[in-house]
């Protein structure tokens, strides 16, 4: 573990204009099945199923099912709480938010000969959700966040010979070293017998100098929101009932915005040292717009079994960050003039936000999947139900940036932060399975889901799994899906990575309490 995170760390030191890390693709591509309410109730199984409006977003195949024409709303609701656990102390936060389903509409026709009928689809989806909220705390005796800037202006003055001024005042510098630099979060000082100035962390200053104590307290909040929005037209046919073949366009639009709040304070008491605390605030947004394609096929070998297969090409994103910060550092009795005063991004980016822009291409995705529907007739009020499954396999490995700005030389920033991904990650597997039980016109339903690991090292526990359960109503045309899900997951969180030591991290486990509500109309 050590070794990939000081490849990121490495990665990423020296890069003021680019700032992309490897979390950045994993909200891209680690999230659910986002369907109508009847879809998440079976967990998001519907890769062979067919017949819903949600195909579209999975395997286009399944919407020359539909012989007429359906209109659907698929608005919804998120109750997200999360507990951070940090170096031994337990935080908790929620953040609730609005949701949309897939919204649209389904052609269906009949046509003669052996292709039976054809359908043609349009929707909007919220495919992706980055609302959240994640807050955590702790004691550290090990390290400072103030050592990763620290580290960047000791790289920078080994190799370029900048004085401190020369990299406050440069853009070759990340931000946050030179804000460090300004407040004198970070300085050169003589730390060992016989030895010249080093740069260090004021906060690890008496440690290092004298070997005294060292503590510090250490909180993070981190708020999300936005999410993926998902523009998507798609078109099926029906081979003699038994082949179907379908394919959909998707145009994803990015809206993210992170607002961050890390703060260390001096836990030793002592009032005579050099740090009393620091704070960064940031704010960074991501607005872009992307393309991907969706090739799917379902067929029937028997009236009641459904076998379907999918592949989901990479979403190719455009995309446009913005960055600004805030660092306020009170160093105590270490003779700043101007101690505990902030400074912006801006201050020292001629009062401009930083902005940049780079591309994106995201997993791969290829799912097979199994439908068994109980007595199964081309009348559907006659039908029983169905169980349906899906086995996924997506490859996290193959995330890739790219740098889309003519303004900027990456210098081999994105080759070397591509690696990092590849270390980083590894491909995983998803499985979602469900049910439904049909009794005339009322229907009820379960499900469950599970999204595995994405990442590489094992000390990094990451899944996602989600319980689910609801009821539909069908009758003259009309239908109204109504549907719970339980959300569980297990992540982490990194407040701050260093080159030169082994890195503290959070692991968060969140729940969540999700309503969707679906009607339509069938003409």
């Amino acid at each position: 573990m050590k070794k990939i995170i000081t490849l990121i760390s490495a990665t990423i030191i020296g890069q003021a204009v680019m700032a992309q890390v490897p979390e950045d693709v994993l909200k891209y591509s680690w999230g659910p099945v986002n369907g109508s309410a009847r879809i998440n109730a079976v967990g998001g199984a519907t890769g062979a199923l067919g017949g819903d409006i949600s195909s579209l977003y999975v395997n286009p195949a399944g919407i020359g099912f539909y012989k007429s024409m359906d209109i659907v709303l698929s608005p919804g609701f998120q109750f997200n709480r999360n507990k951070g656990s940090f170096r031994g102390t337990d935080t908790t936060q929620q953040k609730n938010r609005f949701q949309l389903g897939p919204t649209g509409v389904v052609f269906g026709w009949p046509t003669t000969g052996k292709w039976r009928s054809q359908a043609l689809s349009f929707a909007v989806n919220r495919s992706t959700s980055f609302a959240n909220k994640i807050y955590y705390k702790g004691q550290n005796d090990f390290s400072s966040y103030g050592e990763q800037y620290a580290a960047e202006a000791a790289q920078v003055s080994q190799q370029t010979g900048m004085s401190i001024e020369e990299m406050i005042n440069s853009n070759s510098v990340s931000f946050g070293t030179r804000m460090a630099l300004y407040s004198y979060l970070i300085d050169t000082a003589t730390i060992r017998p016989g030895g010249g100035p080093e740069f260090v962390s004021m906060a690890m200053y008496d440690k290092l100098r004298n070997n005294g104590d060292f503590l510090v307290n250490q909180e993070h909040l981190i708020e999300t929101s936005g999410g993926v929005t998902d523009i998507a037209l798609g078109y099926a046919g029906n081979r003699e009932d038994r082949f179907y073949l379908g394919g959909a366009i998707g145009i994803p639009i990015v809206n993210y915005e992170r607002v961050s709040v890390l703060r260390e304070s001096d836990a030793t008491g002592d009032a005579a040292n050099y740090f009393s605390f620091s704070e960064l605030r940031e704010r960074s947004t991501t607005k872009g717009i992307g393309f991907n394609l969706k090739l799917g096929a379902i067929y029937k070998p028997t009236e009641s079994v459904r076998l379907g297969a999918t592949i989901h090409t990479p979403s190719w994103y455009t995309l446009t960050d913005t960055y600004e910060a805030t660092m306020t550092t009170n160093t105590e009795n270490y003779g700043v003039i101007d101690n505990g005063v902030p400074v912006t991004s801006g201050f020292l980016n001629n009062g401009m936000r930083a902005s940049y822009q780079y591309g994106l291409s995201t997993p791969w995705r290829f799912m097979m999947s199994g439908a068994y529907v109980l007595r199964e007739v081309e009348d559907v009020s006659k039908q029983k139900g169905f169980i349906s499954a899906d086995i996924e396999y997506v490859t996290h490995k193959s995330n890739r940036f790219s740098n889309a700005d003519e303004t900027v030389e990456d210098d081999g920033y994105y080759s070397s932060l591509n690696s990092v991904v590849k270390s980083y990650y590894k491909n995983a597997f998803n499985f979602r399975v469900g049910g439904e039980l049909k009794f005339t016109t009322i229907m009820t339903r379960l499900g469950f889901a599970y999204y595995g690991n994405p990442y590489a090292d094992a000390a990094l526990k990451a899944s996602r799994m989600f319980l689910s359960g609801g009821l539909g109503y069908r009758n003259n045309g009309i239908f109204i899906d109504l549907t719970y899900v339980h959300a569980i997951s297990k992540d982490v969180s990194f407040p701050y990575r260093l080159p030169d030591k082994a890195n503290t991290f959070a692991n968060v486990r969140g729940t969540g309490s999700n309503i969707y509500l679906t009607f339509g109309f069938k003409i």
